[in-house]
């Protein structure tokens, strides 16, 4: 008659599994804070490209109309009283009606007309506070809510 060896069942013991799950919690805690705040940061350059294109869309505007508009139609976000704001295709960002003076050539001195363009923060992105807002005018100055926006 043969003696049955006994053998000790495979597998993982709660102190294994345990401490797996400790390690994955502590990696998954740094991790997923950083993939979210750099998903955050890519979605800043949608703003940034679409205050770019909007300033394109002025100067042209301006080429053929000798002023800059604050009509969204014209610049081609929509049929005519398309109002402001525009929300980008994301929906992260909207875009407010850009601010135009008309300026005073005959003034003394004489003044151009200018735009500012801005881009604020929509939707899940308002939880991105250290870059709410982006400013574009004509004049090429770019200004955020921190200056390492840019």
């Amino acid at each position: 008659m043969q003696t049955p060896t006994t053998s000790r069942d495979s597998g993982f013991t709660l102190v294994e599994l345990m401490v797996t799950i400790v390690i994955a919690t502590v990696l998954m805690s740094i991790a997923i804070p950083s993939y979210t705040a750099q998903i955050r940061k890519s979605k800043r350059t949608d703003a940034k490209t679409a205050l770019l294109d909007l300033a394109g869309r002025e100067e042209r505007y301006m080429a053929t109309n000798s002023a800059y508009t604050d009509d969204a139609s014209f610049l081609g976000y929509g049929p005519l009283g398309t109002p402001w704001p525009v929300t980008l295709p994301n929906g992260d960002y909207q875009l407010p009606q850009p601010v135009v003076t008309s300026g005073n050539p005959a003034g003394t001195p004489p003044t151009p007309p200018t735009y500012t363009l801005t881009a604020t923060t929509y939707g899940t992105q308002t939880q991105d506070t250290s870059c709410a807002t982006f400013t574009l005018t004509n004049l090429g100055v770019r200004t955020a809510t921190s200056t390492s926006c840019w």
